[in-house]
């Protein structure tokens, strides 16, 4: 289904992996979810909490989540706050990838929730 406004998501992809993770049919360690938003562990952790979190609908970008639906986008920093709250210490750095020169692989908005440790800092 898609809406003919500029910003509003596909609700789905068929061919995106985290629409396949949401929708159930690729596994996951979900570590937690509210009716909007799944939190999964990464495949490729870069600290001892490595967490992704993902809104259900699909949105390509956090510039598109932000236009197209910001209290979603408010609901997706809330839930990443708990889980570094429940797995952390509850200090946490929060990463979205814009676009593919920004790292960003899988075109379905997802932010990184990265703590457990101190964190240094590298930008790139």
């Amino acid at each position: 289904m898609t809406s003919s406004q500029p910003n509003s998501p596909t609700l789905t992809d068929p061919e995106c992996l985290f629409c396949k993770i949401v929708a159930g049919t690729v596994p996951a360690t979900v570590v937690a979810e509210t009716p909007e938003v799944i939190a999964f562990r990464d495949i490729n952790p870069q600290a001892p909490m490595h967490v992704l979190v993902v809104p259900r609908e699909h949105y390509g970008d956090i510039a598109q989540l932000a236009a197209g639906d910001p209290a979603l986008l408010a609901g997706v920093v809330a839930l990443a706050d708990e889980i570094a709250g429940d797995l952390a210490d509850g200090q946490f750095r929060l990463i979205f990838n814009s676009g593919p020169h920004a790292g960003q692989s899988v075109f379905h908005v997802h932010g990184h929730v990265i703590g457990g440790e101190r964190l240094g800092w590298s930008p790139a």
